[in-house]
């Protein structure tokens, strides 16, 4: 089982990047899928969710800003993120797990992490 996630990147304030997340190894059909980050000194911390039927929620700080959706087969997952802030800057990770809930325990399969940097 594996994810992998793609798409940070160094953006400018104002600017935009959509993050990919490609799930394989196993259907991820059913899996609610999720996006955290990661800041230096912080810990990490719930932003996007979504389930197998599209229903999504979001953090306070990105609401209005940041989009989670899935891709047809289910197993991708993608997080568009227009008017970054520098405050968005940090390590994104993605993740799968059976609940919708937004604590990092309830997640059973991370990816990597990609940085995300904007400037200001």
């Amino acid at each position: 089982v594996q994810l992998q996630a793609s798409g940070g990147g160094l953006v400018q304030a104002g600017g935009s990047v959509t993050l990919s997340c490609a799930a394989s190894g196993r259907t991820f059909s059913n899996y609610v899928m999720g996006w955290f980050r990661q800041a230096p000194d912080e810990e990490r911390e719930f932003v996007a969710i979504i389930n197998w039927s599209g229903t999504r929620s979001y953090t306070d700080s990105v609401k209005g800003r940041f989009t989670i959706s899935r891709g047809n087969a289910k197993n991708t997952v993608y997080l568009q993120m227009n008017s970054l802030k520098p405050e968005d800057t940090a390590v994104y990770y993605c993740a799968a797990g059976l609940n919708f809930r937004f604590r990092r325990d309830d997640y059973d399969y991370w990816g990597q992490g990609t940085q995300v940097t904007v400037s200001s």
